[in-house]
């Protein structure tokens, strides 16, 4: 009776602190709390980033070409009242004349034409489709110089957004959609197909990248008829921004585990999708952001799919060299480092499998 005595108050004594940690460590409630204040900052950071990034958008250097050839009447009072209007924030390079100055503008070099207009007032070429926004702000400033200053001016989209997409904010959903897809993929893979061995995983992000890429592009496309895609090159970009979202997942979830989500969130929605320059131009989002955004997935995704779209002629490999980046470096990290892989399937021995 004792000894059932003694047993009892052994069992029922207070935990102490170290105790009472060890056991709280190593229950399903950590990871649950640490998720929960994760989600609460990841929230806000979200709603900041983009807060930050879209709510207010305020012109940085936009540059603009200045035809001097003839000479714009009345053009120096015009200039000044841009840059006052503009912050000084209208980058001006002067062409010889207006063939070079709409090469400039086709190679985006530039986001406007300052010419002489056949009344010899002032003509403002704007492009809709290298920004709506820039294209917006720098229509409606030309008009107010131009009403303050006595010049008349005349404003022309040369480069005008497609029906469909007005706002020119359809590109920037299709890329978002394949980044969102891409890493949401490679989640499932994870998840639900845990024994796939690190090329098997490789091959399969790679099928549902190319899949996924041609039901966007054709639902935007063919279905919507939003945005008339050159669709082979489109679902071809698509596609790449999807395997490189996928590959970015599952480099930081081979480096990471479990949190592999926290920094795929960070570089991919929180810091990529805002700087992209896909629902605000470059040229009117905070400087950082404007220079970060080319270097990373998203915003590569936006460039390459905006010139294929609307500049056809003028094609840059820069973003899809930095597409190729970051799937190259997420491919490497993840196959040297493929002993770390979280699942796969175990290998039998050969000499095992011939003993039985």
């Amino acid at each position: 009776m004792s000894g059932s005595s003694e047993r009892h108050g052994a069992h029922g004594r207070p935990l102490t602190l170290r105790e009472r940690w060890e056991a709280y460590k190593n229950s399903p409630f950590l990871p649950a709390t640490v998720l929960v204040l994760i989600v609460a900052a990841a929230a806000g950071l979200f709603a900041g980033s983009y807060t930050y990034a879209m709510a207010n958008p305020t012109p940085h250097r936009i540059p603009a070409a200045l035809v001097t050839q003839p000479e714009v009447e009345r053009g120096e009072a015009f200039v000044a009242g841009m840059e006052k209007a503009l912050d000084a924030s209208l980058e001006l390079h002067d062409y010889p004349d207006a063939a070079e100055a709409r090469r400039a503008l086709d190679e985006q070099k530039v986001f406007a034409i300052v010419r002489a207009s056949a009344d010899g007032g002032v003509a403002l070429d704007v492009a809709g489709a290298s920004g709506a926004s820039v294209a917006e702000l720098l229509g409606k400033a030309g008009i107010e110089v131009g009403d303050a200053t006595g010049v008349e001016v005349t404003v022309r989209d040369v480069k005008p957004l497609q029906r469909g997409d007005p706002r020119g904010l359809a590109l920037f959903y299709i890329s978002l959609a394949a980044v969102i897809m891409g890493f949401l993929g490679a989640i499932q893979l994870s998840v639900h197909a845990h024994g796939l061995n690190p090329a098997e995983r490789i091959a399969f992000t790679v099928a549902y990248a190319l899949l996924g890429g041609f039901a966007i592009a054709a639902a935007v496309d063919w279905w919507l008829g939003a945005v008339d895609l050159p669709f082979v090159q489109s679902w071809l970009i698509l596609a790449f921004t999807m395997f490189t979202s996928g590959m970015v997942f599952t480099m930081f979830n081979t480096l990471m585990g479990r949190w592999a989500m926290i920094p795929t969130w960070g570089v991919m929605v929180l810091l990529g999708n805002p700087s992209s320059g896909g629902a605000v131009s470059w040229p009117l989002l905070p400087s950082a952001l404007g220079h970060i955004g080319r270097w990373l997935p998203p915003g590569a995704s936006v460039n390459a799919q905006h010139t294929a779209v609307y500049y056809q002629g003028h094609q840059f490999v820069f973003p899809y060299l930095v597409l190729a980046a970051w799937a190259l470096v997420s491919c490497t990290v993840f196959w040297v480092w493929r002993h770390r892989h979280p699942g796969g399937r175990a290998r039998t021995p050969e000499h095992a499998a011939a003993a039985t």
